[in-house]
């Protein structure tokens, strides 16, 4: 191995898989980068080389061969296909898919959404309000493992509109998120500030220190379903955001003792059980509807979205252990009946959740 490091595992770390351990503990990126460590021989436990899905007992010695860090070069156009539900010549909507991350980072150099939106507009059709030229385009973020709904913007007066409209909570944003547990309140609001974490450089919490910032997040229950054999239940739920933090829904959640099925780093109060995941390997969380006045026009847009195909699978296989879907969870049934699923030739569309 070249420049290696050793993490000493602490009693909180037992059971996890190591993969998990080494993305949460911020020695790799992600998930997907621990574990190509891992098939390349670059961790070891107990001096020998180890497995992704090995579990971390207490008192490990895990060394690991950190990733080399990337300088970001010029963003450079990419033919990286784009999913657009609406353009004109201020702005676009589209569909992030999961794996893209939104602007290059140390982790990222390229391959990003807006390498490709320099490849589908063009530099001098994209709005520049950040002053950056790795964000040309870019308003918001979604987590790179987030799917769904959202905005980009191609002039710098429609860019900077849309900013000002999220700043100031006038752009409507609306999540699907499947979580552990079951919630017994119908709906409610998590109003706690968010700043970096104290012990993990690559995660967020709630602190009361001054450098959090307020975070203000809603919940709807759609649906609960029944705690199986290493489960102890979930619940469908409709977050919708006020505030923009980073990774707000996934870091609020966990607060409330109810994290998101498939998150990797946002584990704490997750069931040990690997299964309990029901087989993702990401968040189960979608940006299903967006709403916003266009900034240029005034013309009021929304946009509703079916689930990834991967969500609505988990949701089918779930539905023989539903309690039932809330009143909330009817209307949003009804307004996505009006949504086409995504077609996969030769595959039957998931159950219209």
């Amino acid at each position: 191995m070249a420049r290696a490091l050793c993490y000493i595992a602490q009693p909180e770390d037992e059971g996890i898989r190591l993969d998990t351990l080494l993305a949460q503990r911020g020695f790799y990126g992600s998930r997907s980068a621990a574990a190509r460590a891992c098939d390349e021989g670059r961790v070891l436990v107990a001096g020998q080389p180890a497995v992704k899905k090995c579990l971390v007992a207490s008192g490990n010695a895990i060394v690991y061969e950190p990733d080399e860090v990337n300088e970001i070069g010029p963003c450079q156009p990419e033919p990286i296909d784009l999913d657009i539900r609406y353009e004109d010549e201020d702005l676009i909507v589209l569909s992030k898919q999961v794996g893209l991350v939104c602007h290059p980072s140390p982790d990222h150099a390229n391959g990003t959404l807006v390498n490709a939106l320099l490849y589908h507009c063009g530099a001098d059709h994209l709005c520049n309000v950040q002053g950056e030229d790795d964000r040309l385009g870019i308003v918001h973020r979604l987590d790179q493992d987030t799917s769904g709904l959202m905005l980009a913007a191609k002039t710098d007066e429609a860019g900077q509109g849309l900013m000002d409209a999220i700043s100031v909570r006038a752009v409507d944003r609306h999540y699907l998120a499947l979580v552990h547990g079951i919630i017994a309140v119908d709906s409610g609001m998590i109003d706690a500030p968010i700043a970096r974490s104290l012990n993990e450089r690559t995660q967020m919490a709630v602190r009361d220190v001054p450098s959090a910032r307020d975070a203000l997040t809603t919940f709807r229950v759609l649906e609960r379903f029944e705690p199986g054999p290493g489960d102890d239940g979930y619940t469908l739920v409709e977050c919708k955001l006020f505030t923009g933090r980073t990774h707000q829904i996934r870091v609020h959640m966990q607060y409330i003792r109810h994290p998101l099925v498939g998150d990797c780093v946002y584990t704490a109060h997750s069931p040990k059980n690997p299964r309990a995941n029901l087989g993702l390997e990401r968040q189960f969380l979608h940006s299903y509807a967006l709403g916003f006045e266009h900034p240029i026009t005034e013309e009021a847009l929304y946009f509703r979205e079916n689930p990834a195909l991967d969500l609505a699978r988990v949701l089918e296989d779930l539905a023989p252990r539903s309690r039932g879907k809330t009143q909330a969870g009817l209307e949003i049934a009804e307004l996505l009946e009006q949504v086409p699923w995504p077609r996969i030739e030769g595959q039957a569309n998931p159950r219209e959740f």
